[in-house]
Order: C-alpha cells, then sequence, then structure tokens
C-alpha cells in the first residue's frame, strides 16, 4: 500500500474493508508456516510458488464465471492494465521468490516481521518518484534497522543469509504494492488478481522446471501446505488486497497489513514450536513500533492540523 498516494475515503464504507484486510494479514502469517512446511516436504521454492500460484489463479475462475454471468456488462467493461499487470507480477514473482528461498534459512517469525520492511519500502521508493518523506519516515528505518539487527545478528557478528533474502524481497513486496495501488482503480480486481498470478506462476514453474527437480511423492507430501498457500493466501488474501486497496485509506490499510508479522510469530509458535529470544522479541517490537511510527505519525500530524483548522475563527 502506498501511504502518499490520495486519500481514499474513509467512515464506515471502509471499516468492512479494513477487517476484511485484518483477515488477509492472518491467512498471510499463517502462510509464513505453509511455505516451510512444503520446502520441509522436499519441494524447491520456486515449484512450491508454481503450484501455488496456479492454484491461486485456478481458485479465481469460478468466481471471474459468476461475475460474468451476474454483474452488468458496465462493471466489466474497464479494460484490464496490461502492462501495470505485468509490472505487478514480476514483482510479485521477485518478492516471492526470495522470500521462499529465505524461509529456507530462517524462521517464520523472522520471515514475518522482515517483510514487514515493505511498509517503510514504499515512501522511500516513492522519493525516485519526486514525493517526499516526513523525518518519520528516516526515524522509523532507524528504529527497524536497530530491531533488524538485534533479531538476525549472531554472536559473532553475521545476518543469516535467509534475513538478508527476506529483507530483499520486502523492496519487491513494496514495488508490487505500489504497482497495484497505481492500478486498483482502473480495471477489475479480480482480473487484475488473476493476470499477476498467471505472471508469478509462469515464471516460477519455468524456474522451478530449470534449477529444481521433484518428484510425485515430494507433490503429495506438499498438498497441504501447497491447498493453503494457495487457495488461501493467494486465491483469497492476494484478491483482498486487490479489492480493498480500491476502497481503503492508505495508512490505516497498511498499519492492518502489517500486523501479518505478528500472525507469522503467532503461528511459528504454535504449528512448528518455534521461539524467540528475549534479543530477538526485543527486535521484533522494535521492527513493528518502526512500521507503526511511520503510518502513525502522520495521520496524528493530519489530525492536530484539522483540530486547529477547525478552531481558527471565520
Amino acid at each position: 500500500m502506498n501511504p502518499m498516494t490520495e486519500s481514499k475515503p474513509g467512515g464506515m464504507g471502509a471499516f468492512k474493508y479494513e477487517l476484511l484486510l485484518l483477515l488477509m494479514s492472518l491467512i498471510w502469517g499463517f502462510a509464513f508456516v505453509a511455505q516451510q512446511i512444503g520446502m520441509e516436504k522436499g519441494l524447491g521454492p520456486m515449484t512450491f510458488n508454481g503450484l501455488r500460484f496456479a492454484l491461486g489463479c485456478v481458485s479465481l475462475i469460478p468466481l471471474m464465471i459468476w461475475r460474468k454471468q451476474h454483474l452488468p456488462a458496465s462493471d466489466q467493461a474497464a479494460k484490464l492494465p496490461y502492462k501495470a499487470c505485468l509490472g505487478a507480477g514480476l514483482s510479485l514473482f521477485a518478492a516471492a521468490a526470495l522470500q521462499q528461498i529465505g524461509l529456507q534459512y530462517t524462521s517464520s517469525a523472522n520471515s514475518g516481521f522482515i517483510t514487514a520492511f515493505y511498509i517503510l519500502f514504499v515512501p522511500v521508493l516513492g522519493l525516485f518518484f519526486g514525493h517526499q518523506a516526513r523525518k518519520s519516515l528516516w526515524v522509523g528505518m532507524l528504529v527497524c534497522l536497530i530491531g533488524f539487527y538485534l533479531m538476525s545478528v549472531s554472536g559473532h557478528f553475521v545476518v543469516s543469509q535467509g534475513d538478508w533474502l527476506t529483507l530483499l524481497s520486502a523492496v519487491f513486496w513494496a514495488c508490487q504494492i505500489l504497482v497495484i495501488d497505481h492500478v486498483a482503480d482502473q480495471g477489475d480486481p479480480i482480473w487484475i488478481a488473476f493476470a499477476q498470478f498467471a505472471v508469478c506462476a509462469v515464471l516460477s514453474i519455468l524456474a522451478g522446471l530449470l534449477f529444481e527437480h521433484c518428484s510425485y511423492d515430494q507433490i503429495k507430501a506438499a498438498s497441504g501446505a501447497i491447498a493453503y498457500a494457495g487457495l488461501m493466501s493467494v486465491g483469497v488474501a492476494y484478491t483482498l488486497q486487490v479489492v480493498c486497496q480500491k476502497h481503503c485509506p492508505p495508512a490505516p490499510a497498511a498499519i492492518i497489513m502489517s500486523l501479518e508479522s505478528v500472525f507469522a510469530a503467532i503461528a511459528g509458535y504454535l504449528v512448528l514450536h518455534q521461539t524467540l529470544t528475549g534479543r530477538a522479541l526485543f527486535g521484533c517490537g522494535l521492527i513493528l513500533s518502526g512500521v507503526l511510527m511511520v503510518q502513525l505519525v502522520p495521520m496524528m500530524r493530519k489530525k492536530k492540523a484539522r483540530a486547529l483548522a477547525n478552531l481558527r475563527p471565520l
């Protein structure tokens, strides 16, 4: 979500979409566990991603058929922004690939909290398009970097390979979110979701065929993880992202989406029995604080400015 784009209407109309974003964050958080389980069954990261995004595409077909049969023609008339969908698909492929590879070398909790850096990278990337960045962004970045250090750096002052790959994936998640935010109003959100999934699935499958080897038994063993990651994380959650970004104000949406990292830590503890040291927990807290700071400080300043404006005599 791009925190710097023009605000979308808020109020009760947006509240139901914010609840859907919370559901999406919960699904994504538990997806980190499914992704790890899938690779524990022997699947390579590209093969796993290819299968789950292909399944995500398939899961949308019944909805697309239903919409075609029941929605007015005017609701389907918007032309699909093919170039933007290709860009979103490429960003999604890079982000998912780096995150999935990184999960081989780090925990679900680490991956979830480091992935949350995309909230910071969105306004940083916006600088290249002429947007201004508030001081709260740089303070939030510093707080997150300290948290990253505490959570990821070992006693020998070495950051794990998985954490570096996940941090790089956060850059591409930010790119994907910026593209989706740009095109959310330019076409049918279901078709936009389907198009980006298809691009990511094709590229992932090709990479898997070229660089990995998998058997039917491995796919069968990982079928539960693939089903959750494909149907829920891709088919449901990513589609909710496209739909909700069309209706939610950017700042609160970004805050809700950042809760994905908290759900990832909870899921890792409940399902995989992964634990965090006190130092790592403190680092996670700093990362979440830095992410929230970037979103909350501008919101509080805007509210204060509006309040002062209302107090001025006419």
